[in-house]
């Protein structure tokens, strides 16, 4: 074989031990990232994974002549720079607000919890018919997360027909404060729905709850204390209830655009080695919401729309997957990953609420789109287990975000909501009834 063919071929072999210790290194690294969750913003990981690189490139160059003996610390020298990238900050560690929107007045709250949380009203247009005496109060998805651009348009069109609405942000998501991470909990969320229906002060009031909201207002009809202050509620697909309801692996609504829809475009946290590896190994369980990796603060900072990927699309009916409104403006996107997750484990952990809920006697009604990204059973298990739901409204056409300025969408949402809470009828079959649960479930695979 010639010289050059040969030099070539250990030059290829040492690359490719390079890779191979800049893979292992990284390797370790993530799984100390693991084990000490995050501590120190990454440093307990980095400095012991720096320690192994520099001591196995000793043990090498002992064995190389003095001309090649620092050739096994250029392997440590990229790990070195890799891992690093990851306990360095990107994004400003104090949270940064998005600012006031130009149609509204963003007030803010101190509710008896503790939360300060950004509140939003909408009167009822001058230009309305009938106004409506019993306030409007919704609370968005998320479960921490801003309030849409969208949402607030939906929230607008009530109003000129005639309804007080409010809506608030709920603690440590849009303009609201944060919490300390241990006080996130879907329980603070219902004590925070009913310590602002309290400081609203205007009696029972109606309650209309979307996603994860619906999940803290069907906690909330479960509570004597905070369904005291409620007239009428309106649960508009719910995530899980419960621990037990959160374990169900049941089957979804026709079929949604979360696999056909083009990548959401816009710049992501994800591209940046840090947020890469902490919002990935949170997702996989391998870190806690609680991790000294990304403060809670750096994290809301750093995430973007376009790091929600295909949730946004998997809210839609396939047919829609090509023309998926803009829900929001990078301005007002906020999203709260680590306390999010923190409410979606005290869901998870809590025991059934079947019982509770039982004893439910708020008129309430149920909406459930065609599309529904939502397990089926986390919303028919509420019509099961509330007897006060008076009506079901099976949305056709239409993903998990109800409204959504496509078609007639928003037009057929409020005519629903606004026909339950005036006690009219109908604008759709009462359906599925809890009679017709097994036939629904099993007709709408």
């Amino acid at each position: 074989m010639p010289a050059f063919a040969v030099r070539l071929a250990r030059l290829g072999g040492w690359l490719l031990l390079a890779l191979a210790a800049v893979v292992a290194s990284a390797v370790l690294f993530l799984g100390l990232i693991a084990l000490t969750d995050g501590a120190g913003s990454g440093l307990a990981a980095f400095v012991p994974t720096l320690a192994v690189g520099v001591a196995v490139a000793l043990w090498r160059s002992q064995r190389r002549t003095r001309a090649a003996r620092l050739l096994p610390f250029l392997p440590v020298l990229a790990a070195a720079a890799l891992t690093a990238s990851v306990c360095v900050p990107a994004s400003p560690t104090a949270r940064q607000y998005p600012p006031d929107l130009p149609f509204v007045t963003t007030e803010h709250w101190n509710l008896a919890t503790g939360s300060r949380v950004a509140v939003y009203h909408y009167p009822p247009a001058a230009a309305a018919g009938a106004r409506h005496p019993v306030p409007l109060v919704y609370i968005n998805g998320g479960p921490v997360r801003g309030i849409s651009l969208l949402d607030h348009g939906f929230l607008q069109r009530l109003a000129r027909q005639g309804y007080d609405v409010y809506t608030y942000e709920q603690a440590g998501g849009g303009r609201s404060d944060l919490l300390p991470m241990d006080q996130y909990s879907v329980t603070r969320s219902v004590r925070d729905l009913g310590a602002f229906l309290d400081r609203l002060g205007r009696g029972e009031a109606d309650v209309l709850g979307f996603s994860s909201g619906g999940v803290a207002l069907t906690r909330a009809l479960a509570d004597p204390e905070v369904s005291a202050r409620m007239h009428r509620a309106i649960i508009a697909e719910p995530g899980p209830m419960d621990g037990p309801t959160a374990r169900i692996a049941g089957q979804k609504g026709r079929p949604s655009a979360r696999d056909l829809a083009p990548a959401m475009s816009g710049p992501r946290s994800t591209n940046t080695p840090r947020y890469a590896a902490a919002f990935g190994l949170m997702r996989l369980g391998l870190l806690s919401p609680e991790t000294g990796l990304v403060g809670q603060a750096e994290g809301e900072n750093a995430f973007t729309a376009a790091d929600l990927g295909t949730d946004t699309a998997s809210a839609y009916c396939a047919s829609d997957a090509h023309r998926i409104p803009v829900e929001n403006s990078a301005e007002n996107f906020a999203f709260n990953p680590a306390a999010s997750l923190k409410v979606e484990e005290t869901v998870k952990d809590s025991p059934s609420l079947v019982p509770q809920l039982k004893l439910s006697r708020v008129p309430a009604m149920l909406m459930i789109a065609e599309c529904s990204s939502q397990v089926r059973q986390w919303e028919t298990a509420v019509l099961d287990a509330d007897p006060a739901i008076q009506r079901t409204q099976y949305m056709p056409g239409v993903g998990h975000h109800l409204w959504n300025g496509l078609d007639g969408n928003d037009e057929r949402a409020a005519a629903v909501i606004t026909a339950f809470l005036q006690d009219a009828p109908a604008p759709l079959p009462n359906y599925p009834t809890r009679e017709e649960i097994p036939a629904f479930l099993r007709d709408h695979k």
